[in-house]
């Protein structure tokens, strides 16, 4: 079982594309200008050797991942963050933000690979303590849109100045009733955890989505006098 801890543990969620990361950017900026001790990571990846299993499962090199293996090496990578991140964090007090988390694997190995929920719960429960987010921001945009988005941003990564970021778009790949089952995944996962998991619709401006987050945490987390 995980440990007890005096942090908070902030997971962001959504399709590929939905602008997850700029809005991690805008509230851990926010939390920082407040002084309050934040973290930023992210899954898979997080660790070295989660950077590693971030680049296979990303890679559109890597051809027939089965998705019992696709899910197996994610957990890999989330054990090993849990452990030496994520944790650690937390029992210092510190503020985690976390790019993706089990609610990934359930949507998209899940729901998108058609495994169902029950084996990822179960992994979870096995490998990660049961370590759970005490506030899940899922960032609900439209499929097209976010899709379009991200293989866009992909392509200028590779011939940009981010190849040391290298290929990610294996995921991106995917059809439009993969990403259509993933996003019902999400909303599945909401509807059973009210108390845990916050809706926000991305499609509005970047700053739109901000103010909504940054409300939603202030009511949440109980932070309204440091971060008004």
């Amino acid at each position: 079982m995980s440990r007890p801890h005096h942090g908070k543990f902030i997971t962001f969620e959504g399709l590929d594309g939905s602008g997850k990361s700029t809005q991690i950017e805008k509230l851990a900026r926010k939390l920082c200008a407040e002084g309050l001790p934040v973290i930023v990571t992210r899954e898979p990846g997080g660790t070295a050797m989660g950077e590693k299993v971030r680049h296979l499962l990303l890679d559109t090199g890597t051809a027939k991942l089965s998705p019992l293996a696709e899910l197996a090496l994610m957990f890999a990578s989330r054990a090993q963050h849990i452990q030496e991140i994520i944790e650690p964090a937390l029992a210092q007090g510190r503020i985690v933000l976390c790019d993706r988390f089990t609610d990934s694997s359930e949507a998209y190995q899940g729901a998108g690979r058609k495994l169902g929920s029950e084996p990822v719960r179960a992994l979870h429960r096995t490998l990660c303590g049961n370590l759970e987010p005490d506030l899940t921001i899922l960032l609900d945009s439209d499929v097209a849109a976010s899709v379009k988005r991200a293989r866009r941003r992909n392509v200028a990564r590779v011939s940009g100045n981010d190849r040391a970021q290298g290929d990610e778009n294996r995921f991106e790949q995917e059809n439009r009733s993969f990403f259509t089952r993933v996003r019902n995944g999400y909303l599945a996962i909401a509807n059973r955890e009210p108390q845990r998991v916050v809706l926000v619709d991305a499609r509005g401006t970047p700053q739109e989505t901000h103010k909504k987050i940054m409300d939603i945490v202030r009511r949440k987390l109980k932070l309204a006098a440091k971060t008004a």
